[in-house]
């Protein structure tokens, strides 16, 4: 407790948190105010309709990584999404060379400060388009003559005129609020200001999560000594006694799990040579350790693996809508979490991809030779310079598929626990899986980060003893 009170002792740390609290408190407030033109109770009765659903799970899930709301339709709908996934498409073009320019922007002095502007950019032209395909739903009407939702808006004429402008310009705002309110926070609070809005949307879900969980759970025959033993492939979506435990033992699991991934290191011996200066001895030859994580790229490889899969469940579940394009809607359904194997193999491959692409962002195994022969230090067996990048570059190989399998084993236990023992998806995101790696990543990282700033002050870190 006095470790956490020294927190406050510091103007600048307490300043700081004080800012990202109010920033995240912002966002709360902005995450309640409904879009005007929709009508909420009939919103809350179609979600409620198809939260067991393709539509639902892809609402939860694109608001789960997102910190929107697309089940209430409020101003914050779309969420950080848009900004992710324009994040995604920039660094992809200045990483693989598909564009010279990015490319060659990355390596400027400057060029990460034209990058982010270009990134703002596309996310506004990403956020109209998936604002439209948003709203396109809400007007669609077997008798076309508009949805009940939408409080009398046709589809035709000034009131659809009016209606779309209107939704468009809101939701298009909204996103680019957050993505404001996320780089103040990177600037004048503490911790990321992105990865910190996404954890927030996520906790705010747990009230609801545990809610069901306890209605389910509080159902008759749960006891042990009834009808319930042995019913973890019951089909009826009851929480029994013995899945309870096991949900149990798997959040728990997982959150060990991730602190020692997200704190495994690679040490590498390395050692300075000896400097000999005028007639004095010889000093340095000191021996350290060069420290490379297990889990280099952090959750971004999920979060980016699981933006870009919502995008073809929800192009397909458009076209399926079009007669004689009842194909389309099929293949759609392979995208979503309860599809089976289909989907379960390509989010395992695209957060081996991203794993390896974000890590060869985030680190340069020859940048890091030349650093160490740079400072007169080597890797004792290897020559500075070329040796050693390819020593470096062949540890980083293994200790990202290590890291990237952890990655992809987490991602998929709700999709295990949903479809194996049936239980309702909103709770099993929540007992493993993603929701998990991020609420953990993010706040081992805020740790950090306060205990940066407590050291430097002379004051014990929160994980010292």
């Amino acid at each position: 407790m006095r470790k956490l009170f020294s927190i406050f002792k510091i103007p600048e740390l307490r300043k700081k948190i004080w800012i990202t609290l109010l920033f995240l408190v912002v966002y709360r407030v902005g995450y309640a105010i409904p879009l005007p033109m929709l009508d909420q109770g009939e919103l809350a009765k179609k979600m409620e309709a198809n939260s067991s659903g393709t539509t639902g799970q892809i609402f939860n899930m694109v608001s789960m990584f997102s910190g929107g709301n697309l089940s209430a339709g409020c101003i914050f709908a779309l969420g950080i999404m848009p900004y992710i996934s324009a994040s995604i498409i920039i660094q992809l073009l200045g990483a693989s060379g598909l564009s010279p320019y990015l490319e060659r922007l990355r390596k400027e002095p400057n060029g990460q400060r034209k990058m982010n502007d270009y990134t703002r950019k596309l996310t506004v032209f990403i956020t109209v388009v998936q604002a439209i395909i948003w709203i396109r739903g809400f007007m669609d009407s077997p008798d076309g003559s508009g949805s009940s939702l939408t409080k009398g808006y046709t589809d035709s004429g000034f009131d659809a005129f009016f209606f779309w402008t209107s939704a468009v310009m809101i939701l298009t705002a909204g996103t680019v609020f957050l993505m404001w309110l996320g780089e103040q926070i990177d600037e004048y609070g503490i911790g990321n200001g992105i990865s910190l809005i996404i954890m927030a949307g996520i906790v705010c879900r747990l009230p609801d999560a545990f809610k069901i969980m306890v209605l389910d759970f509080s159902k008759p025959g749960w006891l042990p000594i009834k009808d319930s033993l042995f019913t973890l492939g019951a089909g009826t979506g009851d929480i029994s006694f013995e899945k309870f435990l096991l949900l149990l033992i798997i959040f728990v699991g997982v959150i060990v799990g991730v602190i020692a991934m997200t704190k495994a290191q690679r040490r590498i011996p390395t050692q300075s040579a000896k400097h000999v200066r005028g007639r004095r001895a010889a000093f340095g030859a000191t021996r350290t350790y060069l420290p490379l994580k297990v889990n280099q790229a952090g959750v971004m490889p999920v979060i980016f693996a699981s933006s870009l899969l919502i995008f073809p469940s929800i192009l397909f579940s458009q076209l399926g809508k079009i007669e004689g394009w009842e194909w389309a809607r099929t293949l759609g359904e392979n995208f979503t979490r309860n599809s089976g194997w289909v989907y379960n193999m390509l989010y395992i491959l695209m957060i081996y991809f991203f794993c390896y692409f974000w890590t060869s962002i985030t680190f340069n195994p020859k940048e890091m030779a030349n650093n160490l022969k740079d400072n007169g230090s080597f890797i004792p067996g290897y020559r500075p310079g070329k040796s050693t990048s390819d020593y470096l570059e062949k540890v980083l190989m293994r200790i990202t598929y290590v890291g990237a399998a952890f990655l992809a084993l987490v991602a998929i236990i709700p999709t295990i626990i949903g479809t194996e023992l049936t239980v309702d998806f909103r709770i099993a995101t929540f007992f493993g899986g993603t929701s998990l790696l991020i609420i953990v990543s993010v706040c081992l990282d805020l740790v950090q980060k306060i205990n940066s700033h407590l050291v430097m002050r002379n004051y014990p870190g929160l994980t010292e003893d």
